[in-house]
């Protein structure tokens, strides 16, 4: 055998199938909480770097774009996911072990001086072991899911719990960030580390449960080729190449990281708290849409949901071109969460149903390498817009231009899609 056998997916009983998102939703919950690139952390940092550091927009966005160079190789971590087999226990093994590894890492840093220096290579050491658990937990939703014929049933629940942690994060992390405002810098940053410690360590106790719903109904796959010949396999595989090019070019949207924050913050006059507020906002607004995905996919193609989530989202940003005040700002967060909740998880449907068999975690962390590429250059690309526009609502808006100009590109996009791979809803 030379590639993964293709076998034909079974649908599960309800019950079970219950029971498989509940376990997944868990791990997705709380490997998100962890991520040294998410709202937790994340948010926390870049309070650090601006109020504390006193650093400018364009040195903000480097940080965020040096510290974030392991997850531009982070399909590396999906191809040792594929080929390994820790402790004999897979994508448990991986959980486990680097789940371990990223909280020590946390609580080392915990106890360092929180310069920039320190900052940027904690946050790039612990992102290492993070995309490791990444893998493990991407790797196995996407197995299990293409395995039984629910890849928008997992789409939707992985868009739902990868937004819960940003809202819930945006929210504490504008918090604390407030709250630490009149303490010094050290004691910020060791509360930061120590709570991503401790998420780190309950991830890693959570991969030792093996419960049999989900592990007895996980076929194992196995490839004797060789990682040369997975490496073949994949690049030769056409319909990976579309449905990451969807992805890449809905998560490119230069502008709406760091040049937003600062005209929030700098020309609107919003506080720490009001930016976790519009960014918990923004994330809450996903939740309904996809709920709806979450329904619809069982009873429409996929192509359709393709399409139409497409021309819903190609609008997302326009709103935030007309705020002048950050009441209509948390609104305008809502409404633009909103038109991208149909559009995300078909796009994270689509290229779990791409990956070739046997090479599932490499292609959905080829998605979270090119998600992480996208985002971080996207903000460069929008701050230096922002800036040579001018900043404030004039700079501003040349960046929600270039945001609904790279959207449109996704339609064309969604139609060198075989059609096969998406004529067909879930189940």
């Amino acid at each position: 055998m030379t590639a993964a056998t293709e076998v034909a997916p079974t649908a599960l009983p309800a019950t079970q199938r219950f029971q498989v998102l509940s376990y997944l939703g868990m791990l997705a919950l709380m490997v998100g909480f962890g991520s040294p690139s998410g709202g937790l952390i994340q948010v926390p940092i870049t309070f650090l770097l601006k109020n504390k550091l006193h650093l400018q927009p364009h040195e903000v966005a480097n940080f965020l774009l040096v510290s974030a160079i392991p997850l531009y190789a982070a399909f590396l971590f999906g191809f040792a996911r594929d080929r390994w087999n820790i402790f004999r226990r897979k994508d448990r093994g991986l959980l486990m072990l680097f789940g371990a590894i990223a909280a020590a890492g946390y609580a080392v840093f915990a106890f360092s001086p929180p310069t920039y220096m320190v900052l940027l290579v904690g946050v790039a050491i612990v992102t290492v072991a993070y995309n490791f658990v990444h893998a493990g937990q991407q790797g196995l939703a996407s197995q299990i899911s293409q395995q039984h014929a629910m890849t928008g049933q997992v789409g939707a629940l992985w868009n739902v719990f990868l937004v819960l942690p940003y809202l819930l994060t945006y929210l504490a992390g504008g918090l604390l960030s407030q709250s630490l405002e009149g303490k010094d810098a050290p004691i910020a940053a060791r509360i930061l580390f120590l709570v991503g410690a401790a998420v780190m360590a309950a991830v890693a106790l959570y991969a030792a449960w093996r419960p049999r719903v989900v592990f007895d109904n996980l076929r194992p796959e196995t490839d004797a080729g060789g990682a040369l010949a997975d490496l073949k396999r994949i690049a030769t595989h056409w319909p990976v190449y579309p449905a990451l090019a969807c992805w890449f070019l809905f998560s490119f949207a230069p502008g709406a990281n760091t040049p937003l924050q600062y005209y929030l913050q700098n020309t609107l006059h919003a506080n720490d708290v009001q930016w976790g507020e519009y960014n918990a906002l923004f994330a809450a607004g996903f939740i309904p849409t996809t709920l709806v995905f979450g329904w619809l996919c069982r009873r429409l193609t996929l192509r359709t949901l393709l399409i139409w989530g497409t021309v819903i989202a190609i609008p997302q940003m326009i709103p935030l071109y007309f705020i002048h005040s950050v009441d209509q700002a948390l609104i305008a967060g809502g409404v633009i969460g909103l038109l991208g909740g149909l559009a995300t998880p078909a796009y994270i449907a689509l290229f779990i149903r791409a990956a070739p068999p046997g090479l599932q975690g490499t292609t959905v962390m080829l998605a979270s390498c090119l998600y992480w590429v996208a985002t971080r250059f996207g903000d460069v690309l929008g701050t230096h817009l922002y800036e040579g526009g001018g900043g404030g609502s004039a700079g501003f808006g040349v960046c929600v231009i270039a945001i609904t100009v790279v959207y449109a590109l996704i339609l064309p996009t969604i139609f060198l899609v075989p059609r096969g791979l998406i004529d067909t809803p879930d189940a």
